[in-house]
Order: C-alpha cells, then structure tokens, then sequence
C-alpha cells in the first residue's frame, strides 16, 4: 500500500491539473483523486495565496467557476518539479 500524499504532493497535483487545462472544479477534483469539500477548501486556500486565479464564465448556464494557473502558481510548480528532478524522492518511505 503506497503512503497518503502530503498537503504539498495535493497542492502540485492540483496545480499541476489546472496548468494541464483542468478548469472546472469537479474535473480539477477527479484528476486530484480527492472528494468534494477537501477539494473547495484547498482551492480557496490556493486562490488565497496567489497560486491560482478564479475566471467566472457568464455564457454558460453550467459550471460558472473556472481556475487558471498564475505566474506565481507556475513558478511554483516549476520550481518544485525542478526540486524532484535533482533529488528524487520515489521509494523514501518503501521502506527501501
């Protein structure tokens, strides 16, 4: 059994989806493998911090919400993607 992912490993999985084009907030929550209310708290803490950007979408009578990733976001997620890439981390807690 693989050990739960941290508040940080969630938070890149998010980003990482919106950069990918995931804007809608039930998608953004089917590619973090995550339920409903954990999703809306995190992605309020993230439009908080300046990770994310809302874009409200006024012609369609469905989901209004949309995310998009900001120039912080991406450098955020860049620089802990260049951070995995120089110090691996898979296997750690294996037990390997």
């Amino acid at each position: 059994m693989s050990p739960r992912r941290s508040q940080l490993e969630i938070r890149l999985n998010i980003l990482s989806a919106v950069k990918d084009g995931v804007d809608k907030p039930t998608r953004i929550m089917y590619a973090a493998n995550m339920s409903w209310k954990p999703v809306q708290k995190i992605l309020s803490h993230l439009v908080e911090q300046g990770l994310l950007e809302v874009r409200m979408n006024t012609e369609s009578r469905q989901s209004k919400r949309r995310y998009a990733l900001t120039d912080k976001g991406a450098n955020v997620l860049d620089y802990f993607e260049k951070a995995k890439e120089i110090l691996p981390l898979e296997g750690l807690y294996s037990g390997d």
